[in-house]
């Protein structure tokens, strides 16, 4: 596991904006708050081995059948739970087939990444034993990508599941971008493709981890052979059903979000010292990562907790990172010119 993930805001006192977190920080959650408070007493039961009822929901969502959804304790217990199970992934030859049960590890197992992204995937898979190979049988996506906000297309996606005998394709941030998003129904119908998706980060309710993943029903079954009974608890359960019920956007409105994104880009890119990519290009999710020098991300860091109560995302940890990226999610306008204030103040104290 990455030493440092990004919202680390347990590590802090007095944190007055967090720009660290991806996920969207002025959700209303009022509601599914008072939902929680009045089911409480569903924490004196065992909830479902495995959530069904959950899945249902989800898969008529989509218009899919329960058999291709399988509901995971948060997008990240996917991600290990896919690495155990299909380690047996050792031959890479487009469109192969994939094992119906479950084999011992092979040593000549292969998985690819494409760097800076999500560190879990390499974590996973190396647990599993699997080799980094460009010629893998399996291929881990993150669209958008996590740390960089790019948005690959659907051709693109599609060029890679017939390479690899694999592709798991997160879709956690799908509700962060316009860009057009692979659906479930056609990830189900490609048959070597499983999508992750990320009900924490839809829906701004970190805390609950909730994550599921869709296929189609021969590798969720095979999924299933490996998934542990009670993983997703009964309030997490009983949220995300009541969430779906309630199904509304938690960003009031994306493209004024990633207006706002923009703004806060060229005023970021205007300093001295902070470099974008594109910087006058418009974003395509409300993340996007910078650089700063001749300082490093871990100083800059370091001073805005102490001096202003901020805290963002040290990208160093990343592979194919500096010690000088880090990582900004957009907030509130207020929120951010404050922070492009106490970075022009940092570096005239330099």
């Amino acid at each position: 596991m990455l030493d440092g993930h990004g919202d680390d805001i347990y590590n802090y006192s007095g944190i007055r904006m967090n720009f660290s977190s991806n996920i969207y920080a002025h959700a209303d959650l009022s509601g599914l708050e008072a939902h929680l408070c009045r089911h409480i007493d569903l924490v004196r039961s065992y909830p479902e081995p495995s959530p069904r009822s959950l899945e249902t929901m989800i898969a008529e969502k989509h218009g899919i059948s329960p058999d291709e959804v399988l509901v995971t304790n948060g997008a990240t217990d996917a991600i290990y739970l896919i690495a155990q199970t299909f380690r047996v992934l050792h031959v890479a030859v487009p469109q192969q087939p994939l094992p119906s049960s479950p084999l011992n590890p092979l040593p000549s197992s292969t998985f690819k990444v494409f760097p800076p992204t999500f560190s879990e995937y390499e974590d996973a898979s190396r647990l599993f034993n699997y080799q980094e190979s460009d010629n893998a049988a399996l291929c881990w996506l993150c669209n958008p990508n996590n740390p960089t906000g790019e948005v690959f297309s659907i051709s693109h996606i599609e060029a890679l599941a017939s390479q690899h005998a694999l592709l798991v394709l997160d879709q956690s941030y799908e509700d962060y971008t316009l860009a057009p998003m692979l659906s479930a129904k056609t990830a189900v119908s490609m048959g070597n493709v499983l999508q992750l998706h990320s009900m924490t980060k839809q829906y701004a309710i970190p805390g609950l981890r909730l994550g599921y993943v869709v296929g189609a029903s021969s590798l969720i079954r095979t999924l299933r052979t490996h998934f542990r009974p009670w993983s997703v608890n009964a309030l997490a359960i009983e949220g995300a059903k009541y969430l779906l019920r309630h199904d509304s956007p938690i960003i009031p409105s994306l493209t004024a979000y990633l207006q706002e994104t923009q703004r806060l880009r060229s005023s970021l890119s205007s300093l001295a010292g902070i470099g974008l990519p594109d910087a006058t290009c418009p974003p395509s999710t409300p993340f996007f990562l910078c650089t700063i020098h001749p300082h490093t991300a871990a100083s800059l860091k370091a001073y805005l907790v102490k001096e202003h109560g901020i805290l963002i995302r040290d990208a160093s940890n990343f592979r194919g990172l500096t010690p000088h990226h880090f990582r900004i999610a957009t907030q509130s306008p207020e929120e951010n010119d404050a922070l492009v204030d106490a970075i022009t103040q940092f570096f005239q104290q330099r």
